[in-house]
């Protein structure tokens, strides 16, 4: 996986807003829950990530140097 969502950080009390900056649709949303990746949509653009207003859309360790 390169997108994680990190729990303590996403505030699940809300419509996450970076799911609509995702150009492939692999950030999804069950009602105001934690936020899930995709992995075999994820093109690792990281939008998400530098969209989140709250940080919790985090690029995974393992493919911190493959950034697009």
């Amino acid at each position: 996986m390169s997108v994680v969502v990190d729990k303590r950080k996403c505030p699940q009390n809300h419509k996450c807003p970076a799911i609509k900056v995702c150009p492939v649709g692999a950030l999804t949303q069950e009602g105001i829950g934690l936020p899930q990746v995709d992995d075999q949509k994820c093109i690792d653009c990281y939008k998400c990530v530098e969209f989140c207003p709250m940080g919790a859309l985090q690029q995974s360790e393992k493919n911190e140097g493959n950034r697009k």
